[in-house]
């Protein structure tokens, strides 16, 4: 396991199935799948079976959690990767405070964006 990966093992603690989320939004999970593909949610290959696996705090209810695309869109915007993303995500940030995701959770989508936005420069 590389450093990023052990780091993002223990930054995220909850993780969910496609097939999972496809059930709980009542939905293909081609259609899952192809929100990964367009880059709208990460998934991560882990597990023995390696399989691909979405953190649990991305998912609120019967859709993703309100402005994660975006932010996602921006974050890639400023050259990050997927698992550069992941670790922005979780880890704490005493300006918001809290986490990223935590703060997106709380919908509080515009402080995160604009902190995002602010590492183009």
């Amino acid at each position: 396991m590389s450093e990023i990966e052990s780091k993002i093992e223990s930054l995220v603690t909850d993780w969910m199935y496609l097939p999972d989320i496809s059930e709980q939004w009542g939905v293909r999970v081609t259609e899952v799948r192809d929100l990964v593909k367009n880059g709208g949610l990460i998934a991560v290959r882990r597990g023995p079976n390696k399989s691909l696996q979405v953190p649990a705090a991305f998912i609120d209810g019967p859709g993703l959690v309100k402005h994660l695309s975006g932010t996602l869109t921006v974050l890639r915007d400023c050259g990050y990767n997927d698992a550069e993303i992941l670790e922005w995500l979780f880890t704490e940030d005493p300006s918001l405070p809290g986490s990223p995701i935590q703060a997106l959770r709380e919908n509080r989508g515009t402080e995160v964006k604009r902190r995002a936005q602010a590492m183009l420069i």
